[in-house]
């Protein structure tokens, strides 16, 4: 915690919160959503949190906290019932979180190593297991945590960056590259609810927030880390994107739509590329469940340090905030009761409500941030309207996804309420 971070670092937070397991998890579900639009579903997501960058960038100059988000929202609105009920609503979502990447890792394993020959048992016990392996390790040591962290962030963008050049390779003369074509793009309200569906790939750069108070010279080297690292993803997603609708008729994309980037592979490389981006994917699912476990569990942490959730969750387990293993065992409970869409969309739209949060945060505190009004208000109108415009389009393909994203939010409101109220008497 004393060491100070250099850009380079500060980058690799950003890099490596975002590029975890959810290009993994959601690229098959994009295509599905986006067709040969999906590459444009990935600018659309990535230009609303590149603006939202902005007000996190303003404010983590502003307020250098290791509380990040939870202290912007504090900053903006109090400790107040709203306040604490989007807090809470960012630990839920960091479990939805886990459980997008449990699920990634559950659908890839198999391809590699089958335990019982049915996928679906396989699926389970996979995702089970590495959730309960993450939660050893971290009561183990977060050294061990960081050196994982560390490695896997070099492996995934080496192998991420090959499939790109020896995919892009392969393109050449490949008669699928017509369904990048205009007229098999969805409809743009479909190609923006896609987006906004896998806007969950790019959530992962709010975590430089909580790095701002150690990284060198932070009038120059925060925003610097915020706008390169969501850029460099956001670039990195389209052309990963376009690789694979290219490279594969939408028909197969949809039979291997958990591990669609894995059989994107094979045209070019055949089973040792399936098997090497299988390999990248678990190493990267993995490395942000261990990472992500322990944020959740600070983040949890956090909120009750600052009266907003019950004081029992200041105690510790093992060294540990027992938020860690709250967090572990609504991860096991989410990822084996839900589908993969139903996850995607409780995760986009209780991020798409916190980034719309601090947009308008952002705004509210201008003077006192020295940020231009109109960016952040900006920011928070178009997190409003990718909100209600992916409930709508959601409520009609996915309803249950819709009624868990309504009944968490309505949870984490009611919760708060209850504990202010308790806490009061």
């Amino acid at each position: 915690m004393n060491k100070k971070i250099g850009l380079k670092e500060a980058i690799s937070i950003g890099v490596g919160g975002m590029v975890g397991g959810g290009i993994f998890a959601v690229l098959g579900l994009a295509v599905s959503l986006a067709k040969g639009g999906t590459p444009i579903a990935f600018l659309l997501a990535g230009i609303l949190a590149l603006i939202t960058s902005y007000s996190y960038v303003k404010l983590s100059i502003a307020y250098p906290n290791r509380g990040g988000t939870v202290k912007f929202i504090n900053q903006g609105f109090g400790k107040t019932v709203f306040s604490g009920a989007i807090s809470n609503l960012l630990w839920v979502s960091y479990i939805i979180m886990l459980s997008l990447y449990a699920s990634a890792f559950g659908s890839y394993a198999p391809n590699l190593l089958e335990i019982t020959h049915h996928k679906t048992i396989d699926f389970h016990i996979y995702a089970s297991s590495i959730i309960l392996l993450a939660t050893v390790i971290n009561y183990y040591s977060v050294a061990v945590v960081g050196k994982i962290e560390a490695y896997a962030v070099v492996i995934k963008l080496i192998i991420l960056i090959a499939f790109i050049f020896i995919g892009g390779y392969g393109l050449i003369g490949n008669p699928e590259l017509t369904q990048l074509a205009v007229t098999n793009w969805e409809a743009p309200i479909k190609l923006f609810a896609g987006g906004m569906v896998i806007f969950v790939a790019y959530e992962g750069f709010e975590l430089i927030a909580n790095a701002a108070p150690d990284i060198i010279n932070p009038e120059k080297n925060i925003s610097r880390a915020y706008y390169i690292s969501v850029i460099f993803v956001i670039i990195l997603y389209i052309i990963i994107a376009i690789v694979t609708v290219g490279s594969l008729p939408f028909s197969k994309i949809a039979t291997a739509e958990d591990y669609v980037l894995a059989e994107a592979a094979k045209p070019m490389l055949g089973q040792i590329g399936f098997s090497i981006i299988t390999v990248a994917a678990l190493i990267s699912t993995f490395s942000a469940i261990n990472a992500s476990l322990l944020g959740a569990g600070r983040v949890n942490y956090e909120i009750a340090e600052d009266d907003e959730l019950d004081h029992h969750f200041l105690a510790k387990l093992w060294n540990q905030p027992i938020g860690l293993m709250v967090t572990a065992i609504a991860t096991l409970i989410l990822v084996n009761i839900l589908d993969l869409e139903s996850i995607s969309t409780a995760g986009s739209v209780g991020f798409l409500l916190i980034f719309g949060i601090v947009n308008f945060v952002g705004y509210k505190l201008s003077k006192n941030t020295g940020s231009n009004k109109v960016i952040p208000l900006m920011g928070f109108i178009l997190c409003m309207v990718a909100t209600v415009i992916l409930i709508h389009q959601q409520y009609e393909t996915n309803l249950l996804g819709v009624l868990i994203s309504i009944s968490i939010i309505g949870f984490c409101f009611i919760a708060e309420w209850i504990y202010k109220n308790t806490e009061k008497k």
